[in-house]
């Protein structure tokens, strides 16, 4: 796997990274530390691919047990350290799932498997942070 990160210069705290696989996403800084809040910051960025990775496995493992899943959204709430590095200490995942005829017992068993074996950015962040998860789910 591989990343590409270009400063944008102009005199900001802009950035642009290109992926592996070709895609580009933009990061900046707050105004405070010479950004100009123009997209999200670095950490927001992994904490949306946290709750990608997660979701990911979430609706993969429900497709397989033949749920009839019509949504997944993930709301990612997180603490960091007061000091430097500032590493996430606390991360929720809040998973609402919908769908027709939903089993509890599956969808709790999806986000479990998501969280204890598949998801390799909680298995990563983990090593600083307390990572606990929360279900809803919504019936059609």
């Amino acid at each position: 796997m591989e990343c590409r990160v270009s400063w944008l210069g102009n005199g900001g705290m802009a950035f642009s990274a290109e992926t592996g696989s070709g895609h580009l996403v933009n990061m900046d800084g707050p105004p405070e530390a010479g950004g100009q809040n123009s997209a999200p910051r670095p950490m927001e960025l992994i904490l949306a691919g946290t709750g990608g990775c997660s979701a990911f496995d979430v609706v993969l493992i429900l497709q397989r047990a033949k749920q009839a899943i019509s949504a997944c959204d993930v709301k990612l709430t997180a603490e960091r350290a007061e000091v430097e590095p500032k590493v996430f200490t606390k991360i929720n995942l809040h998973f609402t799932v919908t769908g027709k005829d939903l089993e509890r017992a599956k969808v709790e068993r999806a986000v479990k498997l998501s969280h204890e074996k598949y998801c390799s950015a909680t298995s990563m962040l983990a090593k600083t942070a307390e990572i606990t998860y929360s279900i809803d789910i919504v019936s059609e």
